[in-house]
């Protein structure tokens, strides 16, 4: 009978039983999961938790483990005694979705949730079908397609895909997605299948829109020009309103228009439509087109100019899937009395689209219109750009428009050149499927140069309350305002005064100056008691600190009566971009080496900048360059030619 009872205890003893097994989990990225066993044997269990490679997950020597789901992994856990038996559980998948769960609930614990549903699609006879359906769900979710309400044999994963289809394979399209708890149903979607001619062409999309806005007018050695100030302002909120990124600058100098193009270029990638718009005073010389920084000389030299066929180059290099380049400037020809250079222009490639204001050897003119200054060009560009339109109908429209217009009737005629392969639009979607991670790079670097100071709310010790804040004209020209919000019993005709350090110049106030600034201004002032308008703030190169003084009458005393306080607003806006630190390369200290070779007759002094003497009179984009004498005539390339291509800098 001890013998008998001995046998039964050994057969109790080897038996270790999994009552419950952990489930397959499917999961979004980072969610904390649990696998859970359940098991009986004799004595104490131990527990070992396992992953795909046969590799011990460190600690997990418990029923349950829970983990961090970082990536779709397998797990087995194993399960012995202190009698040396042991069992396995089954494998099990924690499968990780790093998709969009936008729409997943804040206190989610496992419910089935379809994150991807099916889209309708129209697909040419002969062609893949793929239509794809994710979800999250714990346990993991089995999937089963239908069409036209028929279950569809071995049609049980997440993605369905028919390699050649018929016509037979059209119709209306569901998936049943469940586990042991519970079911749900995809919404349905149709699937249209066509001969080959009748397939429609698919709309183009981007991965990303991104602008740089220019506008050159105070110049310290040409005649300044009106219009810039409004037709930057205008294009870049409407570029805004496509869906692009923008970065609007007035008046750079070389170096900081090169440091703005280079940031520009970083932006670009596979996939991005990129937009360059410059207005401002221009020329071209041997099939190039420069555009004036505001600093070039009296006479100027291509190397003191920005040449818009390298900008074009490296947009190019960026893979982008649109490269616009949109001039508001003159083309007149640069010193011609020399014979034009045998090079031959850069060719373009890819979807590259160039908008000239006026043609070759040819003025842009701009005009005192309503009251308002503006480019012809840019007049009629801003009429038509939002329109969902292939870019070149666009820029054939604004064409029409300018050669109609009897103020420039015979002076100026729109150029239109580009290499589309593709009907692309400025107002064409953004897709950014499959580049998250490069428009979360670039998101960071487009809020560096747009970032504005935050609200402020200074108390004085007289009890007045002045509240700063801020508004972006352009990404280097802000405006702060004060506002006087409480003020005290004892004080009365309270005044507030903004200033900066270091000062900011305020380079467009004054005499001859345009008002468009100033009708900006007033437009985003909310009856401020006060202004300051900070301009150049590429040039800012340590914090910018505005002083709020108080001005007040102390009504005991009568007197006259100031407090002060200041507020660091670091570097607002493009300046914390750095534009002065631009990188200089081999081509540049090339340039630096190289002897000026003297073109014209360096002028004595500044011209007088011309004023527009009626409300709609024209007014040229040419800067002039003097020469004295008869000039040599010549065919030496310039010193900007592409001789030097395959090291070149901008």
């Amino acid at each position: 009978m001890t013998e008998y009872r001995s046998k039964i205890f050994r057969i109790m003893i080897n038996e270790i039983v999994i009552v419950r097994h952990p489930v397959s989990v499917c999961v979004p990225l980072n969610y904390k999961v649990t696998l859970s066993l359940r098991a009986e044997g004799t004595g104490i269990l131990n527990y070992q938790w396992f992953t795909a490679d046969v590799q011990e997950v460190s600690g997990a020597t418990q029923a349950d483990l829970t983990v961090k789901a970082q990536k779709t992994q397998l797990y087995v856990c194993r399960v012995n005694d202190q009698f040396c038996n042991c069992v396995f559980s089954d494998w099990v998948k924690v499968k990780v979705l790093d998709i969009d769960k936008s729409g997943l609930p804040g206190l989610w614990r496992g419910e089935l949730h379809i994150a991807v549903n099916p889209k309708s699609q129209t697909v040419q006879q002969g062609e893949k079908l793929t239509l794809r359906c994710a979800a999250f769900g714990i346990p993991s979710p089995h999937f089963q397609w239908y069409r036209n309400g028929q279950q569809l044999q071995d049609k049980t994963c997440e993605t369905l895909q028919i390699d050649h289809t018929t016509t037979d394979h059209g119709g209306s399209y569901l998936c049943s997605v469940s586990n042991v708890l519970e079911e749900r149903w995809t919404l349905p979607v149709d699937v249209d299948i066509v001969p080959p001619e009748k397939i429609p062409s698919p709309t183009p999309t981007a991965t990303d829109k991104v602008a740089l806005l220019i506008g050159n007018l105070n110049y310290y050695h040409h005649p300044g020009l009106m219009a810039p100030t409004m037709d930057v302002h205008e294009l870049a909120n409407l570029l805004q309103q496509l869906g692009f990124r923008v970065v609007s600058l007035l008046d750079l100098t070389r170096e900081e228009m090169l440091a703005a193009i280079d940031k520009f270029i970083q932006l670009l990638d596979k996939g991005v439509y990129g937009l360059f718009y410059y207005a401002g005073h221009g020329y071209e010389s041997s099939g190039r087109n420069y555009l004036v920084a505001i600093d070039a000389p009296q006479p100027y030299r291509p190397g003191n100019c920005v040449c818009v066929q390298r900008v074009m180059l490296s947009m190019q290099q960026r893979r982008t899937s649109l490269s616009v380049i949109l001039l508001d400037t003159c083309r007149k020809w640069y010193n011609q009395d020399c014979l034009t250079s045998d090079i031959m222009p850069l060719e373009p490639s890819g979807n590259t689209v160039y908008g000239y204001a006026t043609c070759e050897d040819a003025e842009a003119f701009e005009v005192q219109d309503g009251g308002k200054s503006t480019g012809i060009f840019t007049k009629y560009l801003n009429k038509y750009i939002l329109q969902s339109e292939k870019v070149t109908h666009v820029l054939e429209q604004v064409s029409e428009d300018l050669g109609r217009d009897p103020l420039v009737t015979g002076k100026q005629a729109v150029e239109i050149k580009h290499t589309l392969k593709e009907p692309r639009s400025l107002a064409d979607p953004v897709r950014t499927t499959g580049h998250t991670r490069e428009l979360r790079l670039r998101d960071a670097c487009w809020k560096q140069a747009n970032e504005l100071p935050r609200k402020k709310r200074l108390a004085f010790l007289c009890g007045v309350e002045v509240e700063v804040s801020f508004s972006a004209l352009f990404s280097n020209v802000m405006v702060a305002f004060g506002i006087v919000k409480t003020t005290a019993p004892s004080t009365q005709d309270c005044t507030v005064i903004l200033r900066s350090v270091p000062p900011m110049e305020d380079i467009f106030s004054g005499p001859g100056r345009s008002e468009d600034m100033d009708s900006l201004i007033l437009n985003k002032s909310d009856n401020a008691d006060c202004t300051l308008r900070l301009c150049g703030l590429q040039k800012l190169q340590g914090s910018l600190v505005i002083k709020v003084d108080v001005h007040y009458t102390h009504m005991d005393s009568k007197l006259r009566l100031k407090e002060s306080q200041q507020v660091d607003i670091g570097k607002p806006l493009v300046a914390s971009c750095k534009l002065y630190k631009r990188n200089h390369t081999g081509t540049a200290k090339k340039q630096e080496g190289t002897p000026a070779k003297s073109m014209c007759n360096v002028s004595s002094g500044k011209p007088p900048r011309q004023t527009l003497e009626g409300p709609r009179r024209p007014f040229t984009r040419k800067a002039e360059c003097t020469t004295k004498g008869t000039a040599v005539r010549s065919n030496e390339p310039e010193e900007n030619d592409e001789s030097d291509l395959q090291e070149f800098t901008l």
